[in-house]
This record gives structure tokens, sequence and C-alpha cells, in this order.
């Protein structure tokens, strides 16, 4: 045979390998409004720059009739390309060969790319939309699970690791995008659930639906299990393609350099955010966009624990990471699920050699029956491991309140912040001043002829005494008192000039956090 025959062949076989499930099976998954595996990496890739590996890949299994399938390339799709120019490892499983289910040989193409990922020091994006094992490979598929799953946790904290869902993702398959880094879903099409509806049904008798199971908005407001909520795979692809654009390649490196921008001061005037009564509530958020970069923030998690607010934005052209209580949803306190949120911000920010800024403002912990059941003790002690164990640079500025708890645990000078800041707003105790002085005060009150006037004298007298940052200043717990205007200079400063800063801990092989 020829070389312009055997050519001929290879185009007939990459033709017949890219038509993946054939026409039918694509037909019903734009039935589904879901673009083709292929479509969808073409999608979010730079143009042209995908380069697609083990595309003649094959399953070798034999038994219930598989000797007589072909699967094109065995379901998943894997390759390298780019987004903004940026270097990746991605696959993209490919719903229309065998529903993406995984066998051996798709599961060793993924950890084949996943190698590469580690190897080279790229991200690695997976495209998840696949039902699950493939039963007739039976432990041949978990044991292709279990390498994909290792792959991840060797990966983490050394490579940005992206999962993408965009259909069903059910059973073990889940803990694939649990151990990475950040979970993109879609409304409506993404599923992920350990026992599906119909087990659900025949175990407990309980009715319950796909989407209320384990639909986007499920997992974005409730579990917490996905990072980011889009209403189309167009602009899930857009706000990956943004991610991109804040994190390093690789925790060897430091983010992408942009040019810097002012904040847009006209629209975030910082002084104007906060109310003169301390008790109003005001949106964090704008006081992030008065002092970064072209007021741009990137938030995470935006639609689950609202009470806490982190993400990413830029100082003078650097990436740094945003944690910061929200006044707007529960005064901003910290609990079991807001803890999670940052703390689990907070660690990834420190592998990947982020800067931290803490903005803090709340009442502490939140009291209840409910949360110590549901064990705030353990959950609220991760973000004082995670701030304690990060050594990046971390600077945390006092709004208002910083009561208790809360206030060690919004990265204190106790847990080694580099540079604390405070408005003269702040207001930094135990606890608030009403149950301060009703606790201080109480015999006082309670034997005074006018109990309520004495105890509003006493609430005063306290906040005179206490809520205010000068008593934290005058110990060296507050490096600075500023004026709210001059938040953006000071953190500036205090960015570059550490910049250079080199902290290890102690010689261990690894911590113990509080899971």
């Amino acid at each position: 045979m020829s070389i312009k025959q055997k050519t001929l062949d290879l185009k007939q076989r990459m033709q017949n390998a890219l038509q993946g499930g054939g026409a039918k099976a694509i037909e019903k998954q734009v039935a589904m409004g879901k673009m083709t595996a292929r479509e969808r990496i073409i999608s979010l890739l730079d143009p042209n720059s995908f380069h697609e590996y083990d595309l003649f890949v094959e399953h070798a299994a034999k038994d219930f009739d598989m000797d007589k399938k072909h699967l094109p390339g065995d379901g998943v799709i894997t390759g390298t390309g780019t987004i903004n120019g940026y270097p990746i490892c991605i696959y993209a499983q490919d719903f229309t060969v065998a529903g993406g289910s995984l066998g051996l040989m798709h599961a060793r193409k993924i950890g084949k790319i996943m190698d590469h990922a580690m190897k080279l020091k790229i991200p690695i994006i997976g495209i998840n939309d696949s039902g699950g094992a493939r039963i007739q490979e039976g432990v041949n598929s978990l044991a292709g699970y279990g390498e994909i799953f290792y792959r991840n946790t060797q990966a983490s904290g050394v490579i940005p690791q992206i999962s993408v869902i965009l259909g069903p993702c059910a059973g073990g398959a889940v803990y694939s995008p649990a151990l990475t880094d950040f979970v993109f879903v879609v409304d409506k099409i993404s599923k992920m659930f350990i026992t599906g509806p119909e087990v659900i049904r025949s175990v407990l008798g309980e009715e319950i639906s796909m989407e209320e199971l384990g639909g986007a908005r499920v997992h974005s407001e409730i579990t917490g299990n996905a990072h980011f909520f889009s209403d189309s795979e167009a602009e899930c692809f857009q706000k990956i393609k943004k991610l991109v654009s804040y994190i390093p390649w690789s925790n060897k490196y430091k983010a992408t350099q942009f040019p810097k921008k002012a904040p847009k001061s006209k629209q975030f005037k910082i002084e104007n955010i906060i109310p003169t009564d301390p008790r109003e509530p005001y949106d964090v958020r704008d006081v992030i966009r008065a002092i970064s970069d072209d007021s741009d923030f990137f938030e995470v998690q935006e639609l689950y624990a609202a009470n806490m607010v982190v993400g990413f934005g830029r100082m003078n052209g650097q990436t740094v990471g945003f944690v910061a209580n929200q006044p707007l949803f529960l005064a901003g306190v910290l609990d079991v699920d807001s803890s999670d949120k940052a703390a689990r911000f907070i660690r990834y920010c420190d592998a990947f050699n982020i800067p931290l800024v803490t903005l803090v403002d709340l009442p502490g912990y939140l009291p209840g029956i409910d949360q110590e059941h549901a064990g705030v003790i353990r959950h609220g002690a991760k973000i004082l491991y995670s701030y304690s164990e990060a050594t990046v640079p971390k600077l945390t500025v006092i709004l208002r309140k910083a009561y208790g708890g809360g206030y060690i645990a919004m990265c204190s000078r106790h847990l080694k912040a580099d540079f604390v800041f405070a408005w003269p707003t702040a207001e930094i105790a135990v606890m608030g001043p009403e149950g301060a002085a009703n606790i201080i005060f109480r015999h006082e009150i309670m034997n005074s002829p006018n109990p309520e006037e004495t105890r509003q004298k006493k609430v005063e007298e306290y906040k005179k005494k206490f809520a205010n940052p000068y008593v934290a200043a005058a110990h060296g717990y507050i490096d600075a008192v500023i004026e709210p205007s001059d938040t953006r200079k000071f953190l500036l400063h205090a960015l570059e000039i550490s910049a250079g800063k080199d902290e290890k801990g102690p010689d261990k092989k690894h911590g113990v956090p509080p899971f």
C-alpha cells in the first residue's frame, strides 16, 4: 500500500472515529440541549489550538457481547490546547458513545492526560458527561475510577484541577470532581448524586426528581459541591476562561501579572459604602470593588453560604484572594458552611501563591443548637487551621465588628497575619457592647431604680472603653488605624513589601486538619 493510500486510510479511520456514537446519538444529545464532547472542547479552547491524542484507543472487554461492540475512543476525548494562550490538558466524556460510561481504557486515557498535566505542570480540565461505571467491565471500571481518584489527590495543590459537569455524573464518578479545585455546573444540564432517584425510591420509598436531588442549583446553593453556576454551556465556558486568567499554571509559579488599573472610584466610593449605623447592613462586595483593579471581582461559590464572600480580584495587576464577611446575610457570622467555604478557598490560595486579603465585619460564630449539633466546633476550626497554615502574604482590614472567636478566626495578628489594619469604625471585643454590659454590670443594672437607663449608660461606657480599634492598637495587635479612603493605598504597599515573603512551617509530613 502506497503512502497516499495509507494516508487516505488514516483519514477514513479518523473520520469514523470523529463521528462518536453516530448521527442518531448526536441528534439525541443535541435534543437534550447539550453540545457534543468535541464541540465543548472546541468552544472552550482557543481557535485551532486543540490537539487530540489516543483517538484510536479501543476497549478490550469481551463479556456480555462487548467484543462485538466498537466504541470510538472508548467514549472519552483527550488532548491539549490553550485558553487565552495558557496551555492546558483537557478531557471530555462523550455521552454519544455508550453513554460516556467509564471502562478501563476510558479511565486509562483520562489517567494518561492527567499524568501529562502533572509532568508538564499545567492545569487539567475534565468535562463530565457519563452514565457512570461500565457495568459490563465489572471490577475493571472500579479500578479505573480508583486510578483517577489517586491522580486527583496527587495533583492537588500542584496543578489547578477544574471539573465541568455537563450531564449526569453519578455514583463513584462524583468523587473525582469532589477532589478537584473548582466545579462548574449548568442549570437543567448538570446532575450529580451518589444514588439516583430510582435507588432512593426502592430503598427509602421517597419520590424525588433528578433535578431536585442533584441538579445545578442544589449543588450551588445547598450542598456547596459546585463553585460556579451558569444558565448555559456558553456562559459556563466564559467563566472558565475568566478563572484561568486569575490562577497560575502550577504551584511553582505566580498568576500572570496584568496591567495595573485603578478602581472605578465614581461607582464605588469606599467612604460612602459603610452605613453610619453600625447595625445597618451593606454589601461587602462593594468594598472589594472599591479597592480592586478596575473594580473587578470574580466571586467563587456566590450562591452558597452567602454570609461569607470569597473570590479573586487584582491589585496593581496581581491576583489576590479576597475573604470577607457579608453583613447582608446573617450579619456575616461564621457558621458550619461559611467556615468550610472560607477554609477551602484559603488553602487553595496558599497552595498556588495567591496573597490573601481579609475584610472583617462579624459578630462572631453563629449560636444555636442546630449549629452545635452540626459540628460548628470542628467546622469552625477549619478556618483557624487554614489561616494559621497559610504562608502567602496575609493582609487583614477590620471594617466594623470583630467580636470573640470571630475576631481571632478572621486572620487576626494572632494567626500570624502579616499586616492588620483597622478603620476607625472597628469594634474589637470579646462580645458586642449590649451583651457584655448585661454580663459585666448585671447586678448594678438589676439593683438600679431605672434598670433600662442604667443598662444604656453601661453599654455606652463599654463602647467607649472597648468597642473601638485603639485598645487593640495599643497592644500592637493592629498595625495601623486608617481612613477608609486609604485602604487600597495601605494594601498595595503591604503587598509590595511582602512580595518576597518566604515562610516555612515546622518539618513534618503534613498536618491533620479538622476534616
